[in-house]
């Protein structure tokens, strides 16, 4: 007859003797909304009720917790302020993130931004043209057929793009002009991406783009692979207009100029959405002082494969690029999704 006991075998397995929890050890916490009745639910509410839920929702809340530190941190001598770096990548500037981006360049929340050839021309064609909803399944022949470029879930007409082309063009044979009125003046003008995103942003005039406030309030823009996109069509095309003379870019003036930002800060913070060449230009200027002091990225991108895009901080640190001992955090979350509510409770907060 069999015993009506569970084997000791089994039971032991089952029901292993834990060890008792630390002092002080964080519990999870629940978001309760009964919390909340008879009042409206606030960012802060949001964040105070999800930074110890665990899973993204707790990297959200460390997120937001090393940026109000790094937004906190004063120089004991000098007084100076974090040197925030913010990188993103070019559908964040095509999507409506854009105004998120561009209310912390133009209230002057970071120090420098870097981001893709996109992420440049998207903000000045959204200024001359609309970017519309579509879906992730629309098809890419039909929307060929019908001159609609998709971005994710979003449509771009070439219309755009040839408003695009009409404006930066006379803009560049301009600056072509002041180039060779120049030489042998002994002040000669050398164009750097960051001059030439300077002087659309000036050109541009429009306070909803994002470099018209770069101009504006003078935080330098550094954009490493400027030819990688409509931009670089419109330099393509203009070499043929204006040869033999040719628009000269220099990428040495700007590598020097970003790295130098990096080395005379006081202490760097870096803020990253995306991944790719935005990512490591930021935090290769920050190796240059021996690492950023503290760091939040933001991207979907996993580590598996060895791309720098999925590198967890801790890989950067092994480069010298966040400091040993440095506060960082990353967030695994597509960055429409979570950066307006960090925003919200960070740079956002004193202005409300």
């Amino acid at each position: 007859m069999g015993s009506n006991l569970p084997p000791t075998q089994a039971k032991d397995a089952v029901l292993v003797k834990s060890v008792e929890m630390p002092q002080g050890a964080q519990k999870v916490e629940e978001l309760d909304f009964n919390k909340f009745k008879g009042r409206p639910i606030t960012a802060e509410d949001l964040y105070l009720g999800m930074r110890h839920m665990g899973f993204q929702a707790s990297s959200v809340g460390e997120a937001i917790r090393i940026i109000n530190e790094m937004r906190a941190w004063r120089d004991p001598e000098t007084g100076e302020k974090t040197t925030i770096f913010l990188g993103y990548t070019s559908n964040l500037i095509s999507s409506g993130l854009r105004g998120v981006l561009r209310y912390l360049v133009e209230h002057k929340h970071v120090s420098c931004v870097v981001s893709t050839a996109g992420g440049i021309e998207e903000d000045f064609i959204k200024c001359l043209g609309d970017t519309y909803m579509s879906s992730f399944s629309a098809g890419g022949a039909e929307l060929r057929s019908k001159g609609l470029n998709r971005i994710g879930n979003l449509v771009v007409p070439n219309a755009n793009y040839c408003a695009f082309e009409d404006w930066v063009v006379p803009i560049l044979d301009t600056m072509l002009e002041e180039q060779e009125a120049s030489k042998g003046t002994g002040e000669e003008i050398s164009w750097t991406p960051s001059k030439v995103i300077h002087r659309l942003g000036k050109e541009i005039n429009d306070e909803r783009s994002v470099y018209y406030w770069a101009y504006k309030n003078n935080i330098p823009v550094f954009c490493p692979g400027l030819t990688d996109g409509s931009l670089g069509d419109m330099l393509y095309f203009h070499t043929f207009k204006s040869s033999p003379r040719q628009l000269k870019i220099d990428i040495v003036e700007d590598i020097r100029g970003i790295n130098t930002i990096a080395v005379k800060a006081k202490r760097a913070g870096m803020v990253i959405l995306g991944g790719g060449i935005v990512k490591h230009h930021i935090a290769n200027a920050c190796l240059m002082r021996n690492g950023a002091e503290s760091a939040v990225y933001i991207n979907t991108a996993q580590e598996f494969d060895g791309s720098d895009a999925g590198a967890r901080p801790d890989e950067a640190v092994s480069w010298g690029k966040i400091k040993v001992g440095a506060d960082h955090v990353k967030v695994y979350v597509e960055a429409t999704a979570c950066f307006p509510l960090i925003v919200a409770n960070t740079f956002a907060k004193e202005d409300a």
